[in-house]
């Protein structure tokens, strides 16, 4: 690594560091004057505790990270103007692009970060800590969720599940699944005390098996001796564990991948929930490139803060981060409105504002 390559990333990843401690601790500071009380007497660990912050700030990462790239750019290329520094750099013959490599590279990684905590982290944990919050803080509620239920349209398949014994959802207890044909009469209706996600397929303990005619009528079981067993599995049922969790969690938390599992084994959806749904996939899917996006445009703004004055540097890098998730809201109301396209409205910001963020950053160049 270049010599000049260390010393702008060191004098980057600085303020970079403070920004995103700074952020952090207002939201942490936040949350604790409301909680504060019953975290005191909740007597949980302090890792726990410590682990629920974390899940808690977690669906806020993809916005915090943008806001923090571009308050420490900002910062860096003023400094660097302040003292001369970058008209020493590119006397020297270096060029504007090789300046700001750290900077991009930096934000390229924090994408790629802001990536990671939505797909993994955020489903995994995000729905943890805002139950435990809406159970006061009281971790043994939180051992089993209860009375889940969920309904697989495109199969005509429901099971409503007594509680989830693991947090992975693989097993279950007081498990009840009910089949119906395309036209609504019901076909078949297992109820076991236990359900097993075992090497793909579900296990049933105990199972008690009914069968209905076509009116909807019970009927004697045209299997006895295979609904008599008491470990039996049901290859019909393709349902995952994932499957159960990602519709019960909030929306929001779930990651790209089980909001687009959920959209194909739900095709009956209304048309807009369907939109919502939709815009929110592909928004999801873009919204690491902020970080990069808002990073081209702050570091000519920190270069005219230093060149020019500090107010327009700073009030130009403010608008356009403002004007690009103004942007964006504006967009996600078009789409759910039905007025645009809720891939073209996903796309839109981020393309504009990219465009405008290159032609800026080329203009210093």
């Amino acid at each position: 690594m270049r010599i000049l390559t260390r010393y702008v990333l060191r004098e980057y990843a600085i303020p970079l560091c403070y920004c995103l401690a700074g952020f952090i601790s207002i939201y942490v500071l936040f949350e604790l004057f409301g909680s504060f009380a019953r975290l005191a007497e909740s007597d949980l660990p302090f890792m726990t505790i410590v682990e629920y912050f974390c899940a808690y700030l977690a669906p806020f990462f993809e916005w915090l990270a943008p806001a923090a790239l571009m308050l420490a750019a900002l910062y860096t290329m003023w400094n660097f103007c302040r003292h001369s520094e970058l008209i020493a750099m590119r006397a020297n013959g270096v060029s504007f692009l090789a300046i700001a490599r750290p900077i991009l590279a930096v934000a390229v990684l924090m994408s790629g970060l802001v990536l990671f905590v939505n797909e993994w982290y955020v489903p995994r944990r995000a729905q943890w800590a805002k139950q435990l919050r809406g159970e006061k803080f009281d971790l043994a509620k939180m051992e089993k969720a209860d009375n889940m239920v969920f309904r697989n349209v495109r199969d005509c398949r429901t099971w409503t599940i007594g509680s989830v014994v693991t947090p992975d959802a693989e097993h279950l207890a007081e498990v009840r699944v009910t089949v119906d044909r395309p036209g609504g009469a019901r076909r078949l209706c297992v109820t076991a005390p236990k359900a097993d996600y075992l090497d793909g397929e579900w296990w049933f303990r105990d199972a008690e098996v009914q069968h209905y005619d076509i009116n909807g009528a019970e009927i004697a079981t045209p299997t006895p001796e295979l609904d008599s067993l008491s470990l039996r599995t049901f290859p019909e049922f393709r349902e995952r564990p994932g499957d159960f969790l990602s519709q019960n969690r909030d929306w929001a938390y779930n990651s790209i991948r089980d909001r687009l599992r959920y959209l194909r084994a739900n095709r009956g959806l209304s048309v807009e929930l369907r939109r919502k749904y939709a815009y929110d996939t592909w928004a999801k899917v873009l919204s690491p490139l902020a970080c990069i996006i808002i990073t081209l445009f702050s570091i000519p703004a920190g270069v005219a803060t230093g060149r020019q004055s500090v107010f327009k540097g700073i009030l130009g890098a403010l608008g356009l981060f403002f004007s690009f998730y103004g942007v964006v809201i504006a967009c996600m109301v078009c789409a759910n409105e039905g007025w645009l396209n809720p891939v073209v409205a996903a796309f839109l910001p981020y393309v504009t504002f990219l465009v405008l963020g290159v032609r800026a950053f080329n203009k210093q160049r």
